[in-house]
């Protein structure tokens, strides 16, 4: 019976080819829900879970069920002190199983800018779906907006980050 069971295993073995070894290490991408409205984003690059065309499309509901957060915070283009309502964008990248260094952020215009994947990880970064409780349009920077806690962090304050706070952004690309 031993050797029975031992000729079994051996079996098993042989049949672990390099390809299949490589297989079992690197999983196929995780399929996401496909989106059900209109898409908002689009998530491509390194990322491990995708739900078309090896990108990850998300529409208002999916970004809604990552969990909203609201940040009140003053920023260089609105006067006073607006509340943006939106998702953490680390929680975005969580749920695509993103895996690189970079983000850069593409806008409706074509404005690009490469985002270390660290700012996400330190700050709180919104990608703002709303504003005082406004849904974001095209013509008031939506509809999504990449906002900074900048009242919460000094450093943030200096206008060296400004230039990230991508408005009408519809792409993000993990590098």
């Amino acid at each position: 019976m031993r050797v029975v069971a031992a000729l079994l295993v051996l079996l098993v073995l042989a049949a672990v080819t390099p390809a299949s070894a490589a297989a079992i290490a690197r999983p196929d991408p995780v399929a996401l829900p496909e989106p059900t409205q209109p898409p908002l984003l689009v998530v491509e690059g390194a990322i491990g879970a995708t739900n078309r065309d090896g990108a990850a499309v998300f529409d208002r509901p999916m970004l809604h069920a990552l969990g909203l957060r609201t940040l009140r915070t003053s920023t260089t283009w609105t006067d006073g002190v607006p509340t943006f309502e939106g998702v953490l964008l680390r929680d975005v990248l969580r749920a695509v199983a993103a895996q690189g260094e970079t983000v850069e952020a593409i806008a409706l215009n074509d404005y690009r800018i490469r985002i270390p994947v660290s700012d996400f990880e330190t700050y709180d970064v919104l990608i703002a779906l709303s504003m005082n409780g406004k849904e974001l349009t095209a013509r008031d920077k939506g509809p999504l907006w990449i906002v900074y806690p900048r009242d919460d962090h000094p450093e943030l304050k200096n206008g060296r980050r400004d230039h990230r706070w991508v408005w009408q952004l519809k792409t993000l690309r993990v590098r």
